[in-house]
Order: C-alpha cells, then structure tokens, then sequence
C-alpha cells in the first residue's frame, strides 16, 4: 500500500444560499479587471447573471463578458478568450457554469501567459506556466471542476478531447449554491450523476491494497448519489437532494479519495474519444460504457473488488458467491443508469454505428496499453464498444 502523498486543495468555499454578497470582496482580493465567462445563456434565463452583476454594481469592478462556451469547449472558442483577455488586460476570471464553462476557464487562464495556440498547452507541447486568479459560481453538479486543477479541450479539427492541468489552475474561490440547479433539466441532473459516479469508480475499482477508510468514503459517495439523483429528477427543487449531488461532485474528484493511489483512468479515455467524434454529452457516453466496462474487466483476479462494491454499495446478500454478487451489482448498476435516470443505454439509440470504433480504440490507448483496473490494448476497447451497440 502506498499510503505516502501531499493533499492540498486550497480552494475556498462558500457553500449554500446567500454567499453572492461575498464575491467582490474575493474577486478584489486578485485583481478589479474581471473576464465573466459563461455559456449559453441559461444563467440570463435563471435569473444568475443579473443577479451577478446587481451584486458587483458599484464595487470599483470593471467587468467584461465572454458567453458561448461550448459543452464540449473548444480549442478555438479558449483561443478568441485569450485574445480578449490580453487586449483588455483581464486580471481576473469568473466562470459563472458547469464544468465545461470552468475548464475552458481554466485554460483561458493558463494561455494568457502564453503567445500561441491553446492546443499547444492541452496537448503538453508547451508547459503550463501560470494562470490567472479563477472564482466560479457553480450551476450544475457533474465534474467537479470547481475543486479540482485539470480541465479537458476538444479540437474538432482533429477529433481530439484531451485534459491537462497544472496547480495554478486550481480556482480561488467557487461559490455553489444548491438553488442554482434548480433549473438543470432531468437529462442533464442524470449526466451529471453519473459523470460524479465515473469519477469515483475510476479511482475505487483499484486492485493495489488501499487505505481503508478511503473506499468507505467512496462508498458513501456513491450511495449519496444513487439516493440522491433520482429525487433531484422527480423534484427539481428539492435543496437536499441538489446540495447532496453539489457538494458531492466536489469531493469525487478533489483529491481525497486518490490516497496516493497509481491508476490510469479507463472509461474517461475511452469516453473522451465519443465526444471527439460524436460531440455527446459527456455524462452520458460515461453511462453507457461504465456497465460495459465493468463486465469485460470482471474476471476472477478482479471479482474481490466487485463483490465489495455489491454488498457495499447495493447491499446485496453477502453470503452468495462473490462473481454472483459482482453480476448482481452491475446489473444494478446498469438498471440505475437506464431505467432509473432514465438514459439511453446503447450506442444505437444516440445515433452512434460501429464506422468509427476501431479508430476510436486506437486513439484511445494512443498504441499503447491503458494500464487502469484492467489493462486494455486497442483490441479491449473495441470490444468494449462491440459491448455498447
């Protein structure tokens, strides 16, 4: 067991209703030249964005807006940004969305210190080398991205969606207020759930020995989410249900639960390559595979780990062997994901056929073998992807 690693995640929160009166006494903490990213335009339609600036009217903030960003953000969309932020000598950022608002947030940060393409920073061609001071307001509860120091970018050009992160990317301060996903509608409550669940069976189907109060905390995050996402489903405004889905997001992906653990991702490789190719949301790609993926890496050296998160998480009999159990659990799993939050379950049903899966594999595991849970070689994923038709 590796039990030796550094935790520090710096970000100040400040959870729940009425936080707003404390953004600019933050955003005046780094700086009074404000870049206000967002993206469609549901923030004008919930009422957030009037709401943000009523809150910094006559605060000696000058504030200027960049909106569109994209769900999956793109290269280009980051790059029209950077170049705004240069020209009007942005100080600060404040990234007012989910996840993909943030990350391409994240990364107008980083290039404004940097005189080139943005895809030269995601694709680690060029180092990270600063980033300008980040706050959010969080809006929907899926990547975590409000906690963490990563973000990912696609190029539509060239089919790609990669992540990158560096510590200076981390944001300052996020504001997340329960009320504001309110108005997230019930496909994209159900995304982001199981956007929150990928992240942690990425790091909790582990075979290395662990520390054990670590998969206890995972646990409880899952079980959080199963109980949770439904009644944000039914009950849109049930503040429980949101704040327990918000707060949740957070720590799936913040740190803790890593423990120092070493494990290549799996799903999120495989599912970056749908989104390249497909532009999807990226939840549900993750929804999709995530059964799938769990069957073809269920064998007997694997099964101990399954038959855990069974009894653990789904409270199945403890007394039925362990591969029945490990069955059971992703069969529920699946019942969850497709009947429960209601998610399309094959890749025919979105509109995805089988042209580009050898392809897909390939980029996925970039030649070589994605050493995670299970190790998967090009042929592994494209069964996968045979799995999900």
């Amino acid at each position: 067991m590796n039990s030796t690693f550094i935790y520090e995640v710096p970000t100040k929160i400040y959870f729940g209703e009425g936080q707003l009166e404390n953004l600019a006494s933050e955003i005046k903490k780094y700086g009074k030249r404000v870049l206000l990213t967002y993206g469609g335009g549901s923030i004008k339609k919930s009422g957030l964005y009037d709401e943000v600036h009523k809150v910094l009217k006559d605060q000696g903030i000058e504030l200027f807006e960049f909106g569109g960003i994209e769900p999956n953000p793109r290269h280009t969309t980051v790059n029209a940004a950077i170049k705004l932020c240069k020209e009007k000598k942005i100080e600060v950022l404040l990234a007012v969305g989910g996840g993909s608002v943030i990350d391409a947030t994240k990364f107008i940060g980083a290039g404004t210190f940097y005189n080139g393409d943005i895809w030269d920073i995601v694709t680690r061609k060029a180092p990270i080398t600063n980033c300008l001071p980040i706050i959010t307001i969080l809006t929907l509860a899926a990547t975590g991205s409000e906690m963490d120091a990563g973000g990912v970018i696609t190029n539509l050009q060239t089919n790609d969606k990669i992540g990158n992160g560096h510590p200076s990317m981390l944001p300052k301060v996020s504001f997340l207020n329960p009320v504001n996903t309110y108005t997230v509608s019930a496909y994209q409550t159900a995304c982001g759930s199981a956007d929150i669940l990928s992240h942690i069976f990425e790091v909790y189907f582990n075979m290395e020995p662990d520390l054990y109060m670590l998969d206890c905390i995972s646990e409880s995050l899952i079980k959080t989410v199963i109980k949770f996402a439904p009644i944000a489903i039914k009950e849109p405004n049930n503040y429980e249900a949101r704040a327990n889905l918000m707060w949740a997001s957070s720590w799936a992906i913040n740190g803790l639960i890593d423990g120092g653990k070493d494990q290549p991702w799996s799903c999120h490789s495989i599912e970056h390559e749908l989104s390249a190719y497909y532009d999807i949301t990226h939840g549900l790609g993750l929804a999709i595979l995530t059964p799938r993926w769990m069957e073809y890496c269920l064998d007997e050296r694997t099964v101990s780990k399954f038959y855990q998160f069974g009894v653990n998480v789904f409270d199945i009999d403890k007394s039925l062997p362990p591969m029945v159990v490990a069955k059971k659990a992703i069969a529920l799993l699946s019942e969850f994901f497709f009947k429960t939050l209601g998610l399309k379950g094959t890749f025919k049903e979105i509109g995805i056929d089988e042209s580009k899966f050898e392809l897909m594999a390939a980029k996925a595991c970039r030649g070589k073998t994605i050493k995670g849970f299970k190790p998967l070689k090009k042929e592994d994923i494209e069964n996968i992807f045979k799995m999900c038709r």
